[in-house]
């Protein structure tokens, strides 16, 4: 069997100016890195905690400042991305197919699903 293609990096060029050796100190850069990686375990911990919230009310607020993290993350990960900061790499379509493949399988699992993906009972209205 053939070899699939190597995976393909996804990058844009990094600014001009920027050093090719990094010295001990911090720059733009690893900062960005650093509150990155804040906000990723901010929004993890939030997920958690709105899912663990007893009251309706506190569950509300959890949701409003988690969906603020969220969006501060995606916000500083499109800027690390346009100057180059932070790369993707492409997964090959073989990759694609079997993840897809094993999550479709997981659909019989769930009893509430219907063929839409919609549920097919009503849920209560949260008080």
């Amino acid at each position: 069997m053939q070899q699939p293609p190597t995976n393909q990096k996804i990058a844009n060029p990094k600014p001009p100016g920027e050093p090719q050796v990094k010295g001990p100190q911090m720059n733009d850069r690893d900062r960005a890195n650093d509150v990155l990686a804040t906000e990723k375990y901010l929004c993890h911990n939030y997920t958690i905690m709105a899912i663990e919230a007893s009251h309706h009310r506190l569950h509300q607020d959890v949701l409003a400042i988690l969906n603020e993290t969220h969006q501060c993350q995606r916000r500083l990960f499109n800027l690390m991305f346009e100057k180059g900061w932070y790369k993707l790499e492409t997964a090959p379509a073989y990759e694609v197919q079997n993840a897809y493949q094993q999550y479709a399988g997981y659909r019989t699992q769930f009893p509430l699903l219907g063929a839409g993906g919609a549920t097919t009972q009503p849920t209560a209205p949260m008080m």
